[in-house]
């Protein structure tokens, strides 16, 4: 159950402590299942951060591989720096972030 208030969406507390992101909220941050979320204590306030780990990137590069989106080898990480730096400015020129 989620209560519309003006400072944000308001949620029950479930019995085992849990806590329902509502799916507007949970799209904006592209949060899927098994993400992590850091909860700290700012004042009277319950602070979420998505957190991405290790393992999560792990997974997303070795798909990137599998799908064939990689770049290199390289001979040297003066060559590797170039190229990041190539393609920067052609995102750049593109508008892509």
């Amino acid at each position: 159950m989620k209560i519309q208030s003006q400072k944000g969406t308001a949620v029950k507390l479930g019995v085992s402590r849990q806590v329902v992101i509502p799916k507007k909220l949970h799209d904006e941050l592209g949060l899927a299942p098994g993400d992590y979320l850091e909860v700290a204590l700012h004042g009277h306030r319950l602070v979420f951060t998505p957190k991405t780990l290790i393992e999560k990137r792990l997974a997303e590069s070795i798909e990137d591989i599998r799908a064939g989106r990689t770049h290199g080898p390289f001979a040297s990480a003066k060559e590797s720096v170039r190229f990041l730096h190539s393609e920067a400015k052609k995102r750049k020129k593109a508008g892509s972030p």
